[in-house]
């Protein structure tokens, strides 16, 4: 069984981005991402000040606005568009979930979409269908697809089954990799809650992609031998042990599922470090894309 270790693959995305980054500032160029969060959630400050951190680790030009809770929908959207207009702002992210009252899709279609980086805009959407290379693709997936291409996974003429259908993971998940060339043309079933026979269609994978969001879902009685599973969840569970209280775990339940496996990715370690690290990777994208001043 081999461990596809998230961290080691994102240290290698970083490198580059650090020698694209070292190539846009001889030209007089920075990207800068802007993170916006609102409110106070734990979770949402813990991550959006890793992404400032490794931004400002990269040289990058970091903003990083935080909004009252009590932030309406028009101040909301107010902040966005002064962003949008930013001249050295080339990637923007709001940070989700948002409040209650804030409407998150309207939030997504008024950003820039050549600003897009988590490339959730309906334009982007569009793109990734249309394997239009100018758009962007939710950092996730790409990290997921990442992960596959650097284990020497093939996923060509492959049987994979995409457990999930967000927009943020499991659609797009999908269309990456029944995209034509390296990294795709697979033959792809996305399974959900809804899905008959879970266990018949699981079992006929050559890789499994799992971010249905349930932890510890995907059972050894539900996978052959020598698949590949991509393991996207990240779930709290009690754990009196830990000094926290709590420990991280996936939607595979590792210990009897990594036996059977040829490749599997662990929990944390594994797509975790990768999605910050396609975040940053989008960022220096759109500054190419986008000829902005230097900050």
């Amino acid at each position: 069984m081999y461990l596809i270790k998230g961290t080691e693959v994102a240290e290698k995305v970083l490198e580059e981005c650090k020698r694209d980054i070292a190539e846009l500032a001889a030209q007089g160029r920075r990207p800068g991402l802007a993170v916006v969060l609102i409110g106070d959630d734990p979770a949402s400050r813990a991550y959006v000040r890793s992404k400032d951190r490794k931004c400002r680790e990269l040289g990058l030009h970091s903003v990083k606005l935080e909004l009252p809770a009590t932030t309406t929908q028009a101040e909301l959207l107010d902040e966005i568009a002064k962003l949008n207009s930013d001249p050295v702002i080339h990637g923007i992210l709001v940070q989700s979930p948002p409040p209650k009252h804030i409407d998150e899709a309207a939030i997504v279609r008024a950003i820039d979409p050549r600003k897009d980086v988590d490339g959730f805009h309906p334009v982007n959407v569009a793109k990734l269908a249309l394997e239009d290379p100018t758009g962007f693709v939710p950092c996730t997936p790409l990290g997921c697809q990442r992960l596959l291409l650097e284990a020497g996974v093939e996923t060509s003429g492959a049987n994979v089954v995409v457990l999930g259908r967000s927009m943020i993971v499991g659609k797009p998940m999908a269309l990456l990799l029944m995209a034509k060339g390296r990294g795709g043309d697979a033959t792809v079933t996305v399974a959900h809650s809804r899905t008959k026979n879970l266990v018949e269609v699981t079992r006929r994978a050559d890789i499994i992609i799992a971010a249905i969001g349930r932890p510890h879902f995907l059972k050894a009685d539900m996978v052959r031998e020598g698949v590949v599973v991509i393991d996207v969840g990240i779930n709290r569970v009690d754990d009196p042990a830990n000094d926290k209280g709590y420990k991280l775990v996936g939607d595979v339940a590792f210990d009897e599922v990594a036996p059977k496996c040829r490749a599997i990715t662990p929990v944390p370690g594994g797509v975790g470090p990768m999605t910050i690290a396609m975040l940053m990777a989008n960022t220096v994208k759109a500054c190419r894309m986008i000829k902005g001043k230097a900050s």
